[in-house]
């Protein structure tokens, strides 16, 4: 009788450390459930990123894998401790079934026996009792898990698509910048060849003067053949070599295909010693002034202002850096240009 009685108050040793698994093992699945709605926010707040989000899916999808890893040794736990209470329960009912066979084989102390019967039969129902809840934990960590494995698999199938349709995306950026290269190349090859056209006409046009030169792409007259010393109002022989030049710009505009965004550019340009008079106070307002006039006069002749632009550069773009008359009136210069707008 001793020996059962110290056999019961170990059993009932048992229960707290049995309730404190049971409380932590409740308070992990809150916290990961809690943990699994704050994942499920920022997911659907930041799904239509791509790079970030990437990056963001790739560390949550990780985090999920490590619960999914956790709830999984939390099942292993709670079997273990099933098994464990199996094992209790299986010795109680042991027990019982000896005392009901001491119940039944001694006449003597029957009440007693009957009593510690009932408590066995009670700790037993307890047992089970206890035994069912554990069950249901665990049926609700399975669906738990399965709900985790649904969301893992609609996330990566989410990232599949993204970096799908990143892909596709790529690809149609480099086909559409191959496509713009290409005709942008076209584009500059046909107005190469109207411009190599056109300074050839020109060139019949103007003669083999030694005050008009081609540097590179450009067309250089020398400012004395439009003005003179100073100013910058059109001289009459100026005049007629730009109704020359108007002539041939009419004649190429109808050439041109209107897609080609083209302009004629006059720059303006002077040397390095400063303005005398009232009129003009720096290099930039003198060399912008006789720039403007060129075109006013274009204009006029009609050459249509959508192709023209007007520039003063002043004295800071010589063409010769040496401090002689020669170079002084290399420097004072109007350069055409036919460009792209």
């Amino acid at each position: 009788m001793a020996m059962a009685r110290a056999r019961r108050d170990s059993g009932l040793n048992y229960w707290p450390g049995f309730v404190d698994a049971l409380s932590t093992l409740v308070l992990g699945i809150i916290f990961l459930l809690t943990v699994f709605m704050v994942v499920q926010f920022y997911l659907t707040q930041e799904v239509t990123g791509k790079d970030t989000v990437l990056s963001r899916l790739n560390a949550q999808l990780a985090q999920l894998t490590e619960l999914l890893s956790l709830e999984k040794t939390g099942k292993l736990s709670l079997e273990e401790e099933i098994a464990s209470m199996r094992s209790s329960l299986m010795a109680m009912e042991t027990e019982r079934d000896r005392f009901r066979s001491l119940y039944e084989g001694v006449g003597a102390g029957q009440a007693d026996a009957q009593g510690k019967n009932a408590e066995l039969s009670g700790q037993l129902e307890a047992e089970r009792r206890l035994t069912g809840r554990a069950l249901a934990q665990v049926e609700v960590l399975n669906q738990q898990i399965a709900a985790l494995r649904r969301q893992l698999a609609a996330l990566e199938a989410a990232l599949e698509a993204s970096e799908s349709k990143d892909k596709e995306s790529q690809a149609r950026l480099a086909d559409l910048g191959q496509r713009l290269n290409i005709a942008l190349a076209q584009r500059v090859q046909e107005l190469s060849r109207y411009r190599s056209d056109f300074f050839g006409r020109l060139r019949a046009i103007l003669g083999n003067r030694p005050d008009v030169r081609i540097v590179g792409d450009r067309f250089v007259f020398q400012s004395e053949v439009f003005f003179d010393t100073g100013q910058a109002i059109l001289r009459p022989e100026g005049r007629a070599e730009l109704d020359k030049l108007a002539t041939a710009l009419t004649e190429l505009d109808k050439q041109i295909p209107g897609e080609i965004a083209w302009v004629l550019r006059v720059d303006g340009h002077t040397d390095i010693r400063p303005t005398t008079g009232a009129t003009f106070r720096t290099n930039w307002d003198l060399s912008a002034a006789r720039a403007i006039s060129v075109v006013q006069y274009l204009i006029g002749r009609g050459v249509s202002p959508q192709r023209l632009v007007a520039a003063g550069f002043g004295e800071f773009q010589p063409i010769d850096p040496d401090r002689t008359e020669e170079a002084f009136s290399r420097n004072r210069r109007i350069e055409l240009k036919l460009t792209e707008r």
